[in-house]
């Protein structure tokens, strides 16, 4: 355990700043699921839903850009062959 107080609010704030980030991430990755076995309109609107959410990530930092428009386009392209 830290003594010094900046120490003790390091750890506090990464604390938090895990927690954050795992539900996000968890939020994304069942997001991209979602996509993956939907079909139809369900699959376009799930789509969205995980454009936004990888978008939104890639600004934060929780990926990396490149990583999220990758994704993007993957499932995009995973829904022009289904349809």
């Amino acid at each position: 355990m830290p003594h010094a107080s900046s120490a003790k609010k390091r750890m506090r704030q990464a604390g938090k700043r895990y927690a954050r980030n795992r539900k996000a991430r968890s939020a994304l990755r069942t997001a991209i699921k979602k996509v993956r076995n939907a079909s139809g309109d369900a699959a376009a609107s799930a789509y969205r839903e995980a454009e936004r959410l990888l978008d939104r990530a890639g600004r934060k930092g929780l990926i990396h850009k490149n990583t999220a428009a990758r994704s993007k386009s993957r499932l995009k392209k995973l829904l022009s062959i289904a349809n």
